[in-house]
């Protein structure tokens, strides 16, 4: 039988995140001159492109560490709905821009109102979700960058054709708008609030929680600042840099990739789109294979392994197109398929008093990779004609962070599968 909770925080969590990454990654179609004026209305070139894919990540610094030391001692649920608002209204104001420089300040001011419900929502995961089930839980609810694409994509080929950029991207904007009543209905901040959740299974996660939780207190009780000079944070933050940079170097200028093909818009979208039903599977397996062996490093590393070497053998196969594609669905899959180990190491390695700041840090620098990656591709691009170039650099970043995932500490739940030989693999 299947708990109530994976019924009703994962699907609302993970609607309202896919919500998000609608609002974010829509102009990847919209900034393609042959499915959309965009480009041309806005006077933009392919640096410029770039930039104005990019900028949504600088603006994504801003509130992520706020946010998760909030989150952490406030309510998850009151601060999302705030985001819901504040993203709503930026993504609106990003189609009604009429000039490059009023887009890029929107797209600034849409990831700044975006950049505090990752960490928030971890934060509210580990409330809900013990060691056992948590990379289940964020493999999950981060099936929503996938999706977002997979859903919307050829709907938003559809509608650039029927109604141009800007109508497409202030549609897709008021969805926040839509969702937000439901969030407040169905999301509670914590077992012991609910009312639909039996006695039984809230006595236990509450007393389950509580244990772990106990088991990550430092003996001698330091402050946020001490608790975020731990080495293993610098490694963290330059995986995820890697990781960003590829994920979207590779979706801004995926469609570069179909020129020449003779396809018209909708074929466009669903091309963009099957990539991600792969990235779909791939995080499932790798969530739920993560957590029957309660093994993190070595899937993270795996992935991001096979996605370099993809990454790399779709540029050398370019003359095949279908051969070319394929490698590219094998490589897209990577950074998302890596993100639910890779969340849980934080989760069952530091003390609750830290985890939100810390998960707002790294997230926060590490998705300035969503900055350089697109604007480095864009200016590799102007510089040597093509993506080939670009995309092997992107292809190298992940075989890095494939061998710095080694460098990570290893969880509790790992550590005590390596070391008994009764708990089953």
């Amino acid at each position: 039988m299947i708990q109530q909770r994976w019924l009703r925080i994962i699907p609302a969590a993970l609607i309202m995140y896919t919500i998000s990454y609608i609002d974010r990654t829509n102009i990847s179609l919209a900034l393609d001159p042959k499915i959309s004026n965009m480009m041309k209305d806005l006077a933009m070139d392919d640096q410029m492109k770039g930039q104005a894919a990019g900028i949504f990540f600088l603006g994504y610094v801003l509130l992520q560490m706020p946010a998760g030391y909030l989150a952490s001692r406030w309510s998850a649920k009151k601060l999302i709905a705030i985001f819901l608002v504040l993203w709503g209204a930026c993504a609106v104001g990003c189609g009604m821009a009429k000039t490059f420089r009023q887009f890029e300040v929107m797209r600034f001011f849409l990831g700044a109102a975006e950049s505090g419900v990752f960490p928030t929502m971890v934060v509210l995961l580990t409330h809900w979700f013990p060691r056992s089930e948590r990379a289940r839980a964020n493999g999950y609810w981060n099936l929503c960058q996938p999706l977002a694409v997979v859903a919307s994509a050829p709907i938003t080929g559809w509608l650039l054709g029927v109604y141009g950029w800007q109508k497409m991207i202030i549609l897709e904007g008021i969805l926040p708008f839509v969702w937000l009543p439901i969030w407040w209905t169905f999301i509670y901040d914590r077992p012991r609030d609910a009312k639909w959740i039996s006695t039984e299974e809230r006595e236990h996660l509450e007393k389950t929680l509580a244990r772990e939780s106990v088991e990550l207190e430092p003996v001698k009780k330091r402050s946020v600042l001490e608790g975020l000079m731990r080495p293993e944070l610098l490694v963290m933050v330059a995986i995820y840099f890697l990781h960003n940079c590829a994920a979207y170097g590779c979706m801004t200028f995926l469609t570069d990739g179909l020129k020449g093909q003779n396809f018209n818009a909708k074929e466009y979208g669903v091309l963009f789109a099957v990539p991600y039903v792969v990235t779909a599977i791939f995080m499932i397996v790798n969530s739920w294979h993560s957590d029957k062996t309660r093994e993190r490093r070595g899937h993270a590393a795996a992935v991001y392994l096979i996605s370099g070497v993809s990454l790399i053998g779709s540029v050398l196969t370019r003359e095949n197109f279908w051969l070319s594609y394929a490698l590219m669905c094998l490589a897209i899959p990577g950074p998302f398929a890596a993100m639910a180990p890779f969340w849980s190491i934080p989760a069952e390695t530091m003390p609750r008093y830290v985890m939100g700041t810390v998960i707002g840090l790294v997230n926060g620098i590490g998705n300035l990779g969503g900055f350089v990656g697109p604007s480095i591709v864009g200016w590799l691009k102007d510089a040597y004609g093509s993506t080939r170039v670009p995309f092997n650099v992107l292809g190298v970043g992940m075989l890095v962070a494939a061998g710095l995932c080694f460098l990570l500490p290893r969880a509790r739940g790992e550590m005590a599968t390596l070391s008994d030989p009764g708990v089953a693999r």
